[in-house]
């Protein structure tokens, strides 16, 4: 099969990639292990996709096809240190409708995946597996595990953390484990949480609630390994008392919604992004800290990076050169290492328990709050607007 781009990996990164390529000439590909499915219930994993990705997905024709009542604005934040400081942002004082939106995976996952079935200028290719990965001047070669071989004048890795064709290109990797879990679960809540999100930074990590509709949220516990083990050990009441109590008990009794899970987190930085005939984005191309919610943000920028500037090539301009991709790789490179520093900077500082630390973190969140030029700098910078 002869193909312009050929994307691996159909989750929310290669699929909106793919999405974003559909008014285009070129011949688009997507290899995936098996389609996404919608989980039963409430899907315990969500994200907080801010207002430019909202456009993005909206663009792409898959946000306006999501079913709203699955889906929860967050109008506020309040943040707490551990020792008293606190920042409180507003949507409305920042002159934004919503600092971002709550939706499940599963369910933007389906819905991209079916509006690439009905896409005329892609050929899916599920189930596939990648055995093989040849490049020459031209063109890159991958073999599936059935012997079939797909060339393409450029592979896109969407395959996630554990990229199969990031290691298949030679492309080093820099991972750095932080030791921790991050727990999720979602709750009933007997209190109305008024679309407003709740982060503590504790001694035992850091605690996020998440608003989800029918007064329901998600919780995302980002805590040493042997804690997370703890919490995952517990019987369902005592869980549901544990997580209740770590955020002060703010909306009451919660009633456990989905069971919890953990998964482990760590810094990954990728030096070199893209390579002859191959560019890597999302997790393929970077993981950060879940503190800021942006993971699944930063992957929507590099798919409608990526998209724009293959989508304004002229017709005679190869797709997979380097100069092209490493267009990409600089237009991506700043946005990335900054929310990479940026969380990794404050997992490390709130880590510590120097009472001389916890009193100059603190006091600068005070001191952050009371200043509301900064603070809605800080709030447009997260919504991606500036």
């Amino acid at each position: 099969m002869e193909l312009d781009v050929l994307i691996v990996g159909a989750g929310l990164a290669g699929g909106s990639l793919a999405c974003a390529l559909a008014g285009s000439p070129l011949r688009v590909g997507m290899l995936e292990a098996r389609p996404p499915r919608r989980a039963d219930g409430w899907d315990a994993r969500v994200y907080a996709v801010s207002p430019t990705n909202v456009d993005f997905l909206t663009r792409i024709r898959a946000w306006q096809h999501l079913d709203p009542s699955r889906i929860n604005r967050v109008e506020a934040m309040q943040v707490f240190g551990d020792r008293g400081g606190a920042l409180n942002f507003s949507a409305y004082d920042a002159g934004l409708d919503a600092l971002a939106w709550i939706l499940e995976a599963s369910p933007l996952a389906v819905e991209l995946w079916e509006t690439l079935r009905r896409q005329p200028n892609l050929s899916l290719l599920c189930p596939a597996r990648p055995n093989a990965l040849d490049v020459d001047d031209d063109a890159a070669t991958v073999t599936l595990d059935d012997g079939r071989r797909i060339r393409a004048r450029l592979v896109v890795a969407a395959d996630g953390a554990d990229s199969w064709v990031r290691g298949a290109a030679g492309l080093p990797v820099h991972t750095t484990p932080y030791g921790e879990l991050g727990v999720v679960a979602n709750f009933k809540c007997e209190g109305a949480h008024h679309d407003t999100a709740f982060q503590w930074f504790r001694e035992d990590g850091i605690l996020a609630w998440l608003p989800l509709p029918e007064n329901r949220i998600s919780i995302v516990w980002s805590t040493p390994e042997a804690h997370a083990r703890e919490l995952l050990s517990l019987a369902p009441d005592e869980f549901c008392t544990r997580v209740a109590a770590a955020g002060g008990n703010r909306l009451g009794k919660l009633e456990l919604v989905t069971p919890p899970a953990g998964f482990p987190l760590r810094l990954m930085q990728v030096p070199r992004v893209v390579a002859p005939r191959v560019a890597l984005i999302g997790d393929a191309a970077h993981a950060i800290h879940p503190l800021s919610g942006h993971g699944i943000n930063l992957g929507f920028q590099d798919a409608r990076v990526l998209a724009d500037l293959l989508n304004g090539l002229p017709a005679h301009r190869d797709c997979g050169e380097l100069t092209t991709l490493r267009r990409y790789a600089r237009a991506r490179n700043e946005e990335v290492r900054l929310m990479q520093g940026v969380t990794h900077a404050l997992n490390r500082l709130f880590r510590p328990r120097n009472p001389l630390l916890a009193a100059l973190r603190n006091g600068g969140m005070q001191v952050t709050n009371r200043l509301p030029v900064v603070r809605s700098a800080l709030v447009r910078y997260a919504a991606g607007l500036i």
